[in-house]
């Protein structure tokens, strides 16, 4: 073992630790090393550099717009609709269709967002079926990660190993050549969590109590919006005209809210949601929301020139076609807690306001402003739609965990849903026809999906998560780094030795386990790029086609059932489901191995030996 592998493993080493304790955050890490690796002269700053060129990373962020192109249109939201009116009252064809819906629309989109779409469609399913959401939210996340198996674009591993065998001289993957195997395993998550849906229903938990509430009404009564809500015209003779709600400091000084202005116009009513730069003009009529409904605002009315005006109805449910709430949670790597709203500035960074706080279940009343969050609290915001799903981006420090019913009649594209089919039918079609390199297909998808206005420019760039980006440009020179070294001819030979009289099922047995095992602490890109070279190096020692090998690498890094942690896909469900990390380990240990032994029986099939 030469200096320069050990210095190589030295930074792999490092890498890996840093991704475990997540600090600093994994791209970051992925910066870092691409620093490290020209400065000990292993590697030059082109070879370094040469994943921003890859064609995997130009198609992963095409595919990323894709998939918001989708729900843009409202066509994943519709898929929900689908689910709700199929399932009926039976809980095991609403698991079912879950798992399958979940799986069949994640098999073209990121399955993180395919599950988090489909959160609050299971709650609200379960709430009517009076089970236990526990039931559901594990078989979402495990049909989440299903899907990364149905497809060579449902997920970023399977791309990866295909560049590496590209990369290999060799041709790569097609469209559909992880499909046989993972439509067996997929029938196979399906049964076995019919089998073992038992398992997650918490014992004592009150199943009703656990689910948030899914529609407008729902959501403005749980937080004691309704008490609270008035509508005040602004008179012509009213200081608070044509001056800017951020000098007035109503929220401060009246416990006064602006949640959004109607404005009248020569044939129509304008509704403008209130920013701090929006100016006020006679004859506006404020939707506000009171610090208190009890709070007593009749002389303050005077003050400053409003008229209260009748309000049948909440305003929420009178706009809801561009008015919209929602509840965010705060996630345990969130960096919020023991800030105020306040500090938050939700109104000038996010174009969203706070309308209501809840802490341990009970809804907190008053001027909520100088509020300190604490890490369990949950908070509903108001806002426009658009800024309510911008929202969901900042996984950091935000999880949007509750979306009401009324979000599916507010996409923001809705009418151009059979555009955005079309776009996607002829991706697929390209891609499947070899006509052009899948990076062209998904391009001219994206495309597509722009000349027929399913998705504007502005989108497409929020839509691409540009830290799987640079966490794969990254992570992609130690696989040079490491072949440049050794390091991978000596991991080979070590597999060989210990396995090669064994037989080709066995080492593919071996390099699923160590995938799957390396997954539960970085993610499961990062495991594929180290482990694709390998599996490819070590298919080429034994003299047997390398297809096999580096198909049960892309498979085994989707298959990261066994801790809450191993997946984004499983954290999104361990708050809803109000599961344990036992949970996972008893459910998804057996889960995986089960996985292991399909896998390895089928892929010499499809791919022979």
């Amino acid at each position: 073992m030469n200096h320069e592998l050990l210095l190589v493993l030295a930074l792999l080493f490092t890498a890996i630790t840093l991704f475990v304790i997540n600090k600093p955050r994994m791209d970051v890490v992925a910066l870092l090393v691409i620093v490290a690796l020209p400065l000990t002269g292993i590697l030059d700053i082109s070879h370094t550099l040469a994943g921003f060129s890859d064609p995997s990373v130009v198609l992963i962020a095409a595919l990323f717009v894709i998939g918001d192109g989708l729900v843009r249109t409202g066509i994943a939201y519709r898929l929900g609709d689908w689910l709700v009116a199929r399932a009926g009252s039976s809980e095991t064809r609403l698991l079912v269709l879950l798992m399958l819906a979940a799986a069949a629309l994640g098999s073209v989109m990121s399955s993180t967002g395919v599950v988090a779409i489909f959160i609050p469609v299971a709650l609200g399913v379960a709430a009517r079926l009076k089970i236990a959401p526990a039931r559901l939210m594990m078989p979402l996340a495990f049909a989440g990660l299903i899907s990364g198996m149905l497809t060579l674009v449902a997920t970023a591993p399977n791309l990866v190993v295909h560049s590496e065998l590209r990369r290999a001289g060799l041709d790569g993957f097609g469209f559909f050549s992880l499909t046989p195997v993972g439509l067996a395993v997929l029938v196979l998550g399906v049964v076995y969590m019919l089998l073992t849906r038992h398992w997650l229903t918490p014992q004592g938990s009150d199943e009703a109590a656990s689910v948030p509430r899914l529609t407008l009404s729902d959501l403005a009564t749980a937080y004691a919006l309704n008490e609270r809500e008035r509508r005040l015209k602004v008179r012509a003779d009213s200081p608070l005209a044509r001056q800017a709600l951020n000098e007035l400091e109503l929220r401060k000084q009246y416990g006064i809210n602006v949640i959004a202005v109607e404005r009248q116009r020569r044939f129509r009513t304008l509704l403008l949601i209130a920013t701090g730069d929006t100016l006020l003009e006679p004859g506006d009529v404020l939707l506000v929301d009171l610090a208190s409904p009890t709070i007593g605002l009749i002389g303050a009315y005077q003050e400053l020139g409003l008229e209260p005006l009748p309000l049948p109805s909440s305003y929420y449910s009178l706009h809801a076609h561009s008015l919209g709430l929602a509840e965010v949670a705060l996630p345990p790597e969130s960096k919020l807690p023991g800030k105020t709203i306040q500090e938050l500035g939700f109104r000038s960074r996010h174009k969203l306001n706070v309308v209501g706080l809840r802490r341990y279940g009970e809804a907190l009343d008053g001027v909520l402003v100088d509020e300190k969050l604490k890490a369990s609290d949950m908070l509903l915001v108001a806002g426009e739609w658009k800024a309510i799903h911008q929202l969901q981006g900042q996984s950091r420090d935000f999880l949007v965990l509750s979306l009401p019913a009324e979000v599916d009649e507010v996409a923001p594209t809705a009418r151009k849903a059979p555009y955005a089919l079309l776009s996607l039918a002829v991706m697929i079609f390209l891609m499947v026809s070899g006509l052009v390199p899948n990076v062209m297909a998904a391009l001219i998808g994206c495309l597509l999906m722009g000349a027929f206005r399913c998705i504007d420019l502005d989108s497409a760039y929020r839509a691409i998560h540009w830290p799987t980006l640079i966490l794969i440009v990254g992570m992609l020179p130690f696989a040079q780094a490491l072949q440049q070294t050794g390091g991978i001819d000596l991991a080979v030979k070590g597999l060989v030795a210990l396995l090669g009289n064994a037989g080709p099922y066995a080492m593919l047995a071996c390099l699923f386990i160590v995938t799957a095992l390396i997954g539960l602490f970085i993610s499961n890109t990062a495991t594929a790029v180290l482990m694709a070279p390998v599996a490819i190096a070590t298919a080429q020692q034994l003299g047997m086609s390398p297809y096999p090998f580096a198909m049960i690498v892309a498979l085994a890094a989707s298959a990261a059932f066994m801790t809450p942690i191993s997946s984004p896909v499983n954290t999104l469900v361990l708050g809803p489901g109000q599961y344990r990390f036992g949970d996972f380990v008893k459910v998804g240990v057996p889960f995986t191995l089960l996985v292991m032994f399909v896998s390895v029986f089928l892929v010499p099939l499809v791919f022979p030996l």
